[in-house]
């Protein structure tokens, strides 16, 4: 067991102390996320007002569940563009020859990303208070655990996809084609309801989008939404997870 949790404890400490020796990437995920939110939620919503918006939510109060859930992709992803950094500089040639198992590489990256994101989502959670979300302590904690759970399946998803790219520019690419998207179209922007026939269907593939509602539902106490109930959204977010995770580790291991 030490020879897994040394390496890995390792590996998480190190992403941990990498990212606040960052501090411009910390303010540029959060300063992008809220701006983001400004201009949609208080500069549009007058004009927001999609098929299917729940009755006294405004656009504000709508879009904020989905700017956490940007930030916390934000961060994870942006986390493993140093899997690219490390193999540039040979540190993680160093570490695959090292005696020590891949899962606990792995392990300690994809633990050090998702930490990061949870630290950064927690961040920008007091807004809720602001926005008009009732959140309360036990609530709180369940968000909080919701976050982890998607961190981590984007953190593992992200080192996935970095594992086989050479370049940031690369992966930068990968990003804008398949990760913000999966954001787009979680229903972190509009409801489920108002959307044509062929969206719906995809939005229910979408993994990201069952850990939004199973993070909206913490938030709020309550099932937020009509498609899905909190139990088979809590299912499908944790299986995300896992299954990321999984893949990940098949990855190093070929």
């Amino acid at each position: 067991m030490t020879s897994f949790i040394l390496p890995a404890t390792t590996l998480w400490w190190r992403e941990c102390v990498r990212f606040t020796r960052d501090r411009s990437r910390a303010l540029s995920t959060i300063a992008t996320a809220l701006v983001f939110w400004t201009l949609i939620g208080f500069g549009l919503r007058g004009s927001f007002a999609p098929t299917g918006m729940p009755i006294d939510v405004g656009a504000v109060e709508y879009l904020f569940p989905g700017t956490v859930i940007f930030v916390v992709l934000l961060t994870a992803i942006v986390s493993t563009f140093s899997l690219i950094e490390d193999r540039r500089a040979g540190f993680l040639q160093g570490v695959l020859v090292a005696p020590v198992s891949r899962g606990a590489i792995v392990l300690g990256k994809v633990l050090g990303g998702s930490t990061v994101a949870l630290f950064q989502g927690a961040l920008v959670l007091p807004l809720a208070l602001i926005v008009g979300v009732p959140v309360t302590v036990s609530g709180l904690a369940l968000a909080l655990a919701a976050l982890f759970c998607l961190a981590f399946a984007l953190t593992s998803l992200g080192f996935v996809l970095a594992w086989r790219m050479e370049s940031i520019h690369g992966f930068h690419g990968v990003v804008n084609l398949i990760l913000m998207p999966m954001w787009f179209l979680s229903g972190a922007l509009f409801p489920i309801a108002g959307a044509v026939g062929w969206l719906q269907t995809i939005v229910r593939l979408n993994p990201v989008a069952y850990g939004l509602v199973s993070f909206r539902n913490a938030l709020y106490g309550t099932s937020t939404a009509e498609w899905v109930g909190p139990g088979l959204a809590w299912t499908l977010t944790i299986a995300f997870a896992v299954v990321m995770f999984a893949a990940a580790i098949g990855s190093v291991r070929r």
